[in-house]
């Protein structure tokens, strides 16, 4: 239980560091941030920018421009057949896509409708699938028709009583080039029928009401959705259009995503960011570096979001200098396989003439997008301490560090970094005792370790250890191991990370089987393949005995040891 005391400490604490921030506060960066409109409903700054700037091209999409008048229109149709569908206010409608422009449609149509938009990953496999639609009590899907067979499978064992279909060409014309997929006809999926429904009328926002459940993993048991309002995506937009330097609405940004909308990274710069500013999301379905080199100057893309990795590939292109990228003055990266360094900051530069530098510091239950780079790498100040350097609290948020009893310790010191902020979940779905464990007294317990530079700027400097990064994807071990522990044939599971040095980490699981059982690894993982998603697969070696503790529970420390030599009978992906 947090007490007066210690909450008093944390503000005395928070006092302190917001003196340090201020005083070193980027020049470029607004310390305040305005919004075009005055309600913090996101379907209302839809239609705010429908009604001022109709023409202008709200989603980009192969060839496809969608004008913001259109956008809203189509959502509108969106939310008539939710309505014609029986869904009302608080309904769980899903959206089981790929990057297309109908998910971003479906999305704003859910909440215009008032219902509680659930993004669900489209490589979820069948136990994964049944989990996240019974969890969050999904009644209504969008997919695609070649997820149709997936959703049939599970459907009996879920709340689901309507499936519809989109396939990713259905906002396409037949001579559509450039798409990494093939132009499908319309009549094989339910776009069409569903765009015929009549516009469902506009109702009043609540900004505050559930609005998405956003899922996410954690130390234990299966992922868990975190609730967000309309209010949590208004704020996450506006104060990361601020950390890009810009006042809201003021400049219609362009932003290049590849990054999965169903993701909660993915939905703020490929959906929200854009959105709120009256911008155009151009979006891909997947990185592709010569589309990307394409599209940039095509649309004038002025911000991206990539890895390190995507950076270099594009200047390792012997086409590279024949694109003028000039007005991309936001190129963002996330450091994972490759980490960024001075010499491909400096290589970027002198092709571009933009400072490449590091994103922000966010998870899913802040709606991510929490911190400010800008103007902390022109000098390389940032890339000189310890990273990963992540910046100064985006406005409105607060971020301290403490330790392992709550406390806040001094600058330059290590611990835990907790969050308070106007875009932090409203609880988990269903789970008390997560959200009581994670929301004390108003902050938001990350479980990141983390420390201040001098300057007040957050560091962070690793995850819970047991936390896998796969290409950039988050691998949560709890998840894998309750996988696991479905196979008839394993009695305990313990999963761990392995360096990899393609994929940066790989899950590796240690299984110890049913007394009598004969299963061999490679049977397991097959089983994995059809049971989880594709990246989080594991390895895996079967033991005897899994190592225990006294009170029961795996030693992983000595499973970590293992992972660097792993034996003989391992089985790989």
């Amino acid at each position: 239980m947090t007490t007066d005391a210690a909450l008093q400490r944390l503000e005395d604490a928070l006092t302190e560091i917001r003196e340090v921030q201020q005083r070193n506060w980027p020049a470029q960066v607004p310390r305040e941030v305005h919004y075009p409109i005055e309600t913090m409903g996101l379907v209302d700054h839809l239609r705010h920018w429908a009604a001022v700037a109709g023409d202008r091209t709200a989603i980009a999409f192969y060839g496809r421009e969608i004008s913001y008048a259109e956008f809203d229109e189509y959502s509108d149709r969106f939310a008539g057949w939710l309505r014609d569908n029986g869904v009302a206010a608080g309904d769980r409608v899903g959206v089981h896509l790929g990057n297309c422009p109908q998910f971003s449609i479906a999305m704003l149509g859910i909440l215009k409708a008032g219902a509680v938009h659930v993004p669900v990953n489209p490589m979820l496999r069948e136990h994964e699938l049944v989990h996240e639609l019974t969890d969050a009590d999904v009644t209504v899907i969008l997919t695609m028709p070649a997820l149709a067979p997936l959703v049939s499978l599970v459907r009996e064992r879920t709340p689901l009583r309507v499936v519809a279909t989109t396939d990713m060409s259905d906002m396409l014309t037949p001579d559509a080039t450039g798409a990494p997929f093939p132009i499908a006809d319309p009549s094989g999926s339910d776009w069409h029928t569903i765009m015929s429904a009549s516009r469902a009328e506009a109702v009043a926002t609540d900004p505050d009401a559930l609005a998405a459940l956003n899922y996410t993993g954690g130390t234990t048991g299966m992922p868990k959705g975190c609730e967000h309002t309309q209010r949590h995506m208004v704020y996450t937009a506006a104060t990361a259009t601020v950390a890009m330097g810009h006042q809201v609405g003021e400049d219609p940004l362009t932003v290049l995503v590849f990054l999965p909308v169903f993701w909660i990274a993915g939905e703020d710069f490929g959906i929200l960011i854009p959105l709120i500013n009256g911008g155009t999301a151009v979006l891909l379905t997947r990185w592709d570096a010569e589309v990307v080199l394409d599209a940039v100057p095509r649309h004038q893309v002025g911000a991206m979001i990539g890895t390190v990795d995507n950076y270099v590939e594009l200047m390792d292109r012997d086409d590279f200098s024949d694109h003028d990228l000039g007005s991309l003055t936001s190129p963002l990266a996330v450091s994972f396989v490759l980490k960024l360094d001075k010499g491909i900051r400096a290589r970027w530069r002198a092709a571009t003439g933009a400072t490449l530098r590091e994103g922000a510091y966010g998870m899913t239950e802040t709606h991510t997008a929490d911190t400010i780079t800008l103007g902390f790498a022109d000098d390389d100040r940032d890339l000189d301490k310890e990273p990963v350097f992540c910046g100064l609290p985006v406005p409105g948020t607060d971020i301290l560090i403490v330790d392992a009893d709550g406390a806040p310790v001094p600058l330059g010191e290590e611990g835990e970094i907790i969050l308070r902020s106007p875009s932090v979940m409203t609880g988990y779905h269903r789970n008390p005792e997560a959200t009581a464990e994670t929301l004390r007294g108003g902050w938001l317990h990350t479980g990141d370790v983390g420390k201040f530079s001098e300057e007040g700027a957050v560091h962070y400097l690793a995850r819970n250890k047991e936390m896998i990064k796969t290409n950039g994807m988050s691998v949560f071990p709890s998840e894998v191991e309750a996988l696991l522990m479905l196979h008839p044939a394993v009695e305990r599971a313990a999963v761990v990370p392995k360096p990899d040095p393609a994929r940066g980490q790989v899950a590796f699981a240690f299984v110890e089987l049913v007394a009598g059982s004969a299963a061999a690894a490679e049977e397991i993982v097959a089983w994995a393949r059809d049971n989880m998603a594709g990246y989080k697969v594991p390895e895996i070696e079967i033991l005897d005995t899994l190592p225990m503790t006294a009170t029961g529970k795996v030693r992983k420390g000595d499973l970590f040891s293992k992972v660097d030599a792993p034996a003989a009978t391992a089985a790989e992906v």
